[in-house]
C-alpha cells in the first residue's frame, strides 16, 4: 500500500559497515580493505502514516555489495561503493487502491541492476587511543535511469549528499574491550516536483571484542524524514488514503517521496582471521510512519591490504 522508500540504502549504510570494529578510527596511512557483501531484506509490511502496521504489500530485496577503503595520507579514509541490487514483488495479492498495480510487480519476477555508487571521505579531527572524532562527507549518485515505481524497484533513483561525524570511546574502565560508537549524518537530497526530503540518521552501536578476533555488537538506528508526504491510515484517521499523495502527478512520484520515518534494532558478529574478516548483522524494522515492516540481514568478508613502501 506505501511504495518503495530509500530502505535499501539506509540498510546498506547501517549494516553494510557495521562489520568494521572502529569506523571512527581510521587505518593507518597506507592501508585500506576490500569488502564484499550479501544482505536479504524481507519486506513483510507497510506502517501507514499513524504507525499502524499492515502486512500487505510484501517484497524482497538482495543486494551484492562492493567497497573500497583506503587512506592515502594519516587521518584521511576514502571509501567507493557499489551495489547490484536484486528486487520482487512477493505478495499474491494486487497493492491496495489508489495505489496502481504496475507491470514490475504484476509479474511476480526478480528486477536486477546496479544501483547508487557511494563515494566518501572521512577525517580524523581528534583520534586517541581511547576515543575519536571523525567527521564525514558522502554522496550517492545512481549509476543509471532505472525504474524507481513500484515495490519491485531499484532505488529512488535520486542524488544526495551526506555530511555527519562518528564518535567513538573505548570503555576500558567500565569492562575492557568494550566501546560504544554514535553516527549521525544529514542528507540533501535532490527535490522532486519541488517538494523537500531531506533526512537525518543515526545510530548508537555497543561492541565487545574477546581475544582480539570475536566482536559481538548490537545497535539502534533511526531515521527522521524533513520533509516528503504522508500517504495517510485507515478511517478513522485524522489523516485518510490517499493524505497528502492527492494528485496523478503525486501519485506517480509518490515512491521517492514519502516521509519515510522508522527505528530499527538488531546485532551481529564479526571474526577476524590472519588474512580477512568475516561479519553478520541482523536487524528489524520496530517502529515508523510511511515506511517498510521488515527484517534485514546482512553477511561478507573483508580483506585488508597495503600501499606501504617498503623500507630500504
Amino acid at each position: 500500500m506505501l511504495a518503495r522508500s530509500s530502505l535499501l540504502f539506509v540498510a546498506l549504510a547501517m549494516l553494510g559497515a557495521s562489520h568494521a570494529f572502529a569506523q571512527a578510527w581510521l587505518p593507518p596511512a597506507g592501508e585500506g580493505s576490500v569488502s564484499f557483501s550479501y544482505q536479504r531484506i524481507d519486506n513483510t509490511g507497510h506502517r501507514l502514516t499513524d504507525g499502524q502496521l499492515l502486512p500487505v504489500g510484501q517484497s524482497l530485496d538482495m543486494s551484492l555489495y562492493l567497497e573500497v577503503e583506503y587512506a592515502p595520507v594519516s587521518r584521511l579514509s576514502l571509501t567507493v561503493g557499489l551495489p547490484f541490487v536484486f528486487a520482487k514483488y512477493t505478495d499474491p495479492n494486487p497493492p491496495h487502491p489508489p495505489i496502481p498495480y504496475l507491470p514490475v510487480d504484476q509479474c511476480h519476477c526478480w528486477r536486477e541492476g546496479i544501483q547508487d555508487f557511494s563515494f566518501s571521505a572521512r577525517y580524523s579531527l581528534l583520534s586517541e587511543g581511547w576515543f575519536a572524532v571523525t567527521p564525514i562527507i558522502a554522496a550517492g549518485v545512481p549509476s543509471q535511469n532505472y525504474n524507481y515505481r513500484g515495490e519491485a524497484a531499484l532505488g529512488r533513483n535520486l542524488r544526495e549528499i551526506r555530511v555527519g561525524v562518528d564518535v567513538g570511546q573505548r570503555l576500558d574502565r567500565v569492562l575492557r574491550n568494550l566501546s560504544v560508537q554514535e553516527h549521525y549524518t544529514y542528507a540533501f537530497v535532490q527535490k522532486v516536483l519541488g517538494i523537500p526530503d531531506n533526512r537525518s540518521n543515526g545510530s548508537i552501536d555497543v561492541t565487545y571484542v574477546f581475544k582480539r578476533r570475536l566482536a559481538p555488537h548490537g545497535f539502534a538506528a533511526w531515521q527522521v524524514t524533513h520533509g516528503g508526504l504522508r500517504l495517510g491510515s485507515l478511517p478513522p484517521s485524522d489523516l485518510v488514503f490517499p493524505g497528502e499523495v492527492n494528485t496523478p502527478t503525486l501519485l506517480e512520484q509518490h515512491d521517492r517521496l514519502l516521509r519515510d520515518d522508522n527505528f530499527r534494532a538488531g546485532g551481529g558478529v564479526s571474526y577476524s582471521f590472519s588474512k580477512m574478516d568475516w561479519f553478520f548483522s541482523y536487524a528489524r524494522y520496530v517502529s515508523g510512519t510511511d515506511t517498510h515492516a521488515g527484517r534485514a540481514i546482512s553477511l561478507g568478508v573483508s580483506v585488508p591490504f597495503s600501499l606501504k613502501r617498503a623500507k630500504q
